[in-house]
């Protein structure tokens, strides 16, 4: 297995746990929990998102913007890595 699929099933992997992590906190809220609480799981929740996220990220400069500087067209791929960092640092 290369590692751009270890990564893929890494980053599938959290997804899948934010998923179930997600359909909890409805169900918190639903059952009216603690806000301390569903806070702690919504926060727990978007750490895994980062995590994928980077894995995702990750993944695409090892393949899809090497391809692109490969073949002369890395700055829009550039680009497009720029807007999603501009997008992180915005928070």
């Amino acid at each position: 297995m290369d590692q751009d699929s270890q990564e893929s099933r890494k980053a599938l992997g959290l997804l899948r746990t934010v998923r179930g992590q997600v359909e909890a906190v409805v169900r918190m809220v639903e059952e009216e929990r603690y806000c301390i609480d569903v806070s702690r799981q919504v926060l727990a929740s978007i750490a895994l998102l980062r995590k994928a996220n980077l894995l995702i990220l990750r993944q695409h400069m090892n393949t899809c913007v090497k391809e692109a500087i490969a073949s002369d067209r890395g700055a829009e791929k550039i680009d497009e890595i720029t807007m999603i960092l501009e997008k992180y640092l915005e928070r």
